[in-house]
């Protein structure tokens, strides 16, 4: 008899602090014997140990998965294929498969790339939704994204032109900022916005910072920095 495939299920562990996690989170963090978690070049997993924060994962079998930070289509591509590649011996096995992702699984996630490979092969996958970062962000920082009948516009910022996106109506929710963080004070500034702007920085997390004003903001600021522009 052939033996039953595993499933694997996408859990968004939210931005940092473990009390995010949701209780179907955990309850199939229980539930997987394999968890796969994203690491980085210098071996940070920072999904894991948010994870290992709110529940222990004695006995379970870890699975490291890189991903290239290039901009190399090709390098990204087979990083995602190897992923699935490491993935599917497990489901093979017949073993769920519990693949963290920071943040929601729907929201500019790496999930959904290795999802897609994997369903193409024919395996089941369910998603499990978790606290948007800038959600997070929005409640550490006392505030609300939108009121009634207001748009709200959630832009990466990449390396295209930041003015255009700044002029659309409503709240804006800014993410990955820190890269481009003196551009975007300088972009605000033209705009009239810089006034309305925050900054959230690793919220959740032990050296999460805080800058309500962003003409004074660190040097420093890294990758997962938020900016909140409060609509007028």
């Amino acid at each position: 008899m052939e033996l039953k495939k595993g499933i694997l299920y996408g859990v968004g562990v939210g931005p940092g602090d473990p009390e995010l996690l949701t209780m179907k989170a955990v309850r199939v963090l229980r539930h997987c014997p394999v968890v796969a978690a994203p690491q980085t070049k210098s071996g940070e997993t920072l999904a894991l140990d948010i994870v290992r924060q709110a529940l222990p994962l004695d006995g379970k079998a870890v699975l490291p998965l890189y991903f290239s930070m290039e901009r190399d289509k090709a390098l990204i591509r087979a990083a995602h294929e190897k992923a699935a590649d490491a993935i599917q011996v497990h489901l093979d096995a017949g073993e769920d498969v519990a693949m963290l992702n920071l943040g929601d699984v729907s929201i500019y996630a790496t999930w959904g790339y290795v999802m897609d490979l994997v369903r193409k092969r024919g395996y089941e996958t369910v998603m499990i939704p978790g606290v948007p970062s800038f959600c997070a962000a929005a409640s550490r920082l006392g505030t609300t994204l939108v009121s009634w009948g207001s748009p709200l516009q959630v832009i990466p910022v990449g390396k295209g032109p930041l003015e255009p996106q700044l002029e659309r109506l409503g709240a804006k929710v800014l993410m990955k900022a820190g890269s481009r963080l003196p551009e975007l004070v300088d972009a605000l500034k033209r705009t009239g916005q810089l006034e309305r702007a925050v900054l959230a920085e690793n919220c959740g997390l032990p050296d999460e910072r805080i800058c309500g004003d962003l003409s004074k903001c660190p040097d420093d600021v890294g990758y997962f920095a938020t900016v909140i522009v409060k609509e007028k």
